[in-house]
């Protein structure tokens, strides 16, 4: 499971970034694009911060949808899966957001 390593990453992060600051709150942004499982860094998140300043720290996810557009028709539309087909039916297409995985703002006591 990537996402362990992935919140792990999250939480050192912050902990380097913030010392021993008592952490309420970490904001991510995690694309449907990205591969990333949402509630699977949920899960890890709470465990991996037990015993750091973020232990009892709230979790927020945000969960942008992908957006492409057709390198034949160029039309822009949203994606929510990694089936990357235009309505046109074509699969010539530039992807264009939603394979973020950001921490986007962390909240201090």
């Amino acid at each position: 499971m990537h996402e362990m390593s992935i919140t792990q990453s999250v939480v050192d992060a912050v902990v380097a970034r913030l010392g021993e600051a008592s952490v309420s709150c970490v904001r991510l942004e995690i694309g449907r694009l990205s591969g990333v499982v949402p509630d699977s860094v949920r899960f890890c998140f709470d465990v991996l911060c037990s015993g750091t300043s973020l232990d009892g720290a709230r979790l927020e996810i945000e969960e942008p949808s992908g957006r492409a557009r057709c390198r034949d028709c160029g039309a822009e539309f949203t994606l929510d899966d990694f089936i990357l087909l235009c309505p046109c039916t074509s699969a010539n297409v530039e992807v264009l957001a939603g394979r973020e995985l950001r921490i986007t703002s962390v909240e201090v006591v």
